[in-house]
């Protein structure tokens, strides 16, 4: 379904609600640059590392898109697992599982609560930048933790830039990318403002002084497009 969630006048601000849930996989391929190509070139990262019986967990799966194109493409039996804390979405990425007769454990959770444990690889695809800035860190920190000495961390983020100038032209870029996907500039505005408080987003350096300061040795970003960063941290 296509994504007209902003075409009429906003009365709250962004959540992952039914509207979202039903246009969602349009919203992030037409809102996020090269979404569909970040995402293959992380699950190619992740078949690079499979082996029987490792630990796949997504923060803030959705409509579970991204753990199912991984599973059509394993080819050991990785334990997939997805966790969000809209019911909406979960009741969506349920019925794309049944109908893929996919094997993927999907909770609702908080991820702030969840208990991670003996995790191996975790994924979070633009899922930090909605959580308080004051509680990422610790929130990092748990899930670096709970890892091996071959875990991997692999997350994407919408950055800012702390030259302004910069910041701005990468904004009006980026703004201008969403009109040739067919939004309309009141669309663009209005989900503007819907995420202002909400998706806060972080520098590159922030996030990764972020990760190191929770545990992680090594962070290396393997992808950027304007203000759109995906990263890689390893125990």
């Amino acid at each position: 379904m296509k994504d007209k969630v902003f075409e009429q006048p906003i009365t709250k601000k962004f959540e992952f609600d039914e509207s979202v849930a039903s246009v969602f996989d349009d919203m992030l391929s037409r809102s996020v640059p090269f979404y569909d190509e970040v995402r293959k070139l992380i699950i190619s990262v992740i078949l690079k590392e499979q082996a029987e019986g490792k630990k796949v967990l997504d923060l803030g799966s959705s409509t579970a898109k991204f753990l199912l194109d991984l599973h059509s493409k394993m080819e050991t039996k990785m334990h997939l697992k997805g966790i969000d804390n809209s019911e909406a979405m979960l009741t969506r990425a349920r019925q794309k599982c049944r109908a893929f007769g996919a094997d993927i454990d999907l909770e609702f959770a908080d991820m702030l609560e969840y208990p991670y444990d003996n995790e191996d690889i975790v994924i979070s695809n633009y899922t930090l930048q909605f959580i308080r800035p004051m509680q990422r860190l610790g929130l990092v920190k748990r899930i670096a933790d709970a890892m091996g000495a071959e875990g991997l961390f692999i997350f994407s983020e919408k950055v800012i830039f702390e030259e302004k100038r910069l910041d701005k032209q990468m904004i009006d870029i980026y703004y201008a990318y969403k009109k040739e996907q067919g939004y309309s500039e009141y669309e663009i505005a209005q989900k503007r403002e819907a995420l202002e408080n909400v998706l806060v987003p972080f520098t590159i350096e922030e996030n990764i002084k972020m990760c190191r300061d929770a545990g992680f040795k090594t962070v290396t970003t393997i992808f950027q497009w304007a203000n759109f960063v995906t990263f890689v941290a390893k125990k």
